[in-house]
């Protein structure tokens, strides 16, 4: 038997030797092909990450004042001709004079005081000025910058709180704030409990078509954030509302959403610190405040108006309310809530945040609705104690030593 050629030469030894030859050589393009391809995944990875983060640290928004000049927000910028040229129209006035301050609390960056603007006229109005600590921390100073920047682009709605003046060309530098009367929405449903109908108080009283008709206020400054300004308030509650005469409602507390707006950790940290039995789920859980979250508040505040300020889930300890919220868990119908509103709270109280409505979609609600709403007043018979309120509520005391506002002339 002769043996086969050198080389390989027929068919079966041909496929055999293509094998024995190709091995080493797929030994070594497979792994390069692996090592590269991954290489290539992970370098992407990063570019989008670092994309990311150029973004985010660009996202300083840009706001605009009376219409006219853009001024960017960022750190490095505040200190700019810009910057202070944009703040000059909103500069207080050398014939009004601020009369009667009153030290109220310490706010992050500086006291906050009540009291009174008294312009050339003689025509005097209720004011909270929140000032800058004087010193030269310069961090401090860009942001309180911002701060007032803020408002003046922002306080431009009537369901708003209204920003009057502010002192920047020397100091103390301070923000100055229109007040209102009876003011704090919070206080102002405490002192309508209990009261008796024969007193001299001229307080008007409360019905679930005042409700409807303060809660529809407030729906629409936190549309006008959001479709204007695209900003979630973060801490939609009554203790952050003001309330004015014939009920006019005005939004304010927007530390929160002025914060959030920002990147910095330590900041968002503050923005997270919202007592829980405020927030929606996905807050809760993820910090993810959108402004569907602000809509699970808003369902939480008509709670606090129809029963005149009590403490939301009064039976649950702040810490047991999300597993029961995961459990399916609602607070139950308050006595003098009526089915239209009820279903209201129950539509902002939807666990998926794509199920609540809009606050567009809100007022609409309302205003279909206040034909229905009972005109009889609201009696609440328990006196509110605020120890007792705060425990239950999980806030700190100290969130409720809240001002007098002081009448004027």
């Amino acid at each position: 038997m002769s043996a086969a050629p050198h080389g390989c030469s027929n068919d079966t030894t041909l496929q055999t030797c293509s094998e024995e030859s190709s091995g080493p050589l797929a030994e070594i393009i497979i792994p390069c092909v692996l090592v590269l391809s991954t290489v290539l995944v992970v370098g992407l990875i990063f570019c989008l990450l670092h994309k990311s983060k150029q973004r985010s640290q660009s996202v300083s928004a840009h706001f605009t004042n009376t219409g006219q000049q853009t001024v960017s927000l960022s750190a490095a910028s505040v200190s700019t001709p810009k910057v202070w040229a944009a703040l000059l129209p909103w500069e207080i006035p050398e014939e009004c004079v601020l009369q009667g301050l009153e030290f109220w609390q310490t706010g992050r960056l500086g006291p906050i005081c009540k009291g009174l603007l008294k312009k050339r006229d003689g025509v005097s109005s209720a004011v909270v000025v929140k000032s800058l600590q004087d010193g030269p921390n310069q961090t401090e100073t860009k942001e309180f910058v911002e701060w007032v920047i803020f408002h003046a682009t922002v306080c431009k709605h009537e369901n708003v709180v209204r920003m009057l003046y502010c002192q920047t060309k020397h100091l103390p530098r301070c923000l100055i704030l229109e007040a209102c009367s009876p003011g704090n929405l919070l206080h102002f449903l405490w002192s309508l409990r209990n009261r008796d109908s024969n007193s001299v108080d001229s307080s008007p009283n409360l019905s679930e078509r005042s409700v409807f008709l303060i809660a529809k206020q407030v729906a629409a400054g936190l549309d006008y954030l959001m479709s204007e300004h695209r900003l979630v308030h973060g801490d939609v509650a009554a203790r952050n509302i003001l309330i004015g005469p014939g009920l006019a409602a005005r939004v304010s507390g927007l530390g929160v959403a002025f914060e959030g707006r920002r990147m910095d950790p330590a900041i968002r940290q503050r923005a997270a610190e919202v007592p829980l039995k405020w927030q929606a789920p996905e807050r809760i859980m993820m910090q993810l405040s959108i402004d569907r979250s602000d809509v699970w508040s808003f369902g939480i505040l008509l709670y606090e108006l129809i029963t005149l300020g009590s403490p939301p889930y009064p039976e649950l300890d702040p810490l047991s309310v999300l597993p029961k919220l995961q459990g399916s868990y609602r607070m139950k119908r308050p006595v003098n809530c009526g089915g239209p509103l009820y279903d209201l709270m129950k539509y902002c109280w939807m666990w998926s945040f794509k199920d609540r409505p809009p606050f567009s979609a809100i007022i609409k609600l309302l205003d279909s609705s206040l034909h229905l709403a009972s005109t009889t007043k609201i009696c609440v018979p328990e006196v509110i104690d605020i120890s007792e309120y705060n425990r239950r509520a999980g806030l700190p005391s100290e969130l409720h030593v809240l001002p007098n506002i002081p009448k004027p002339d």
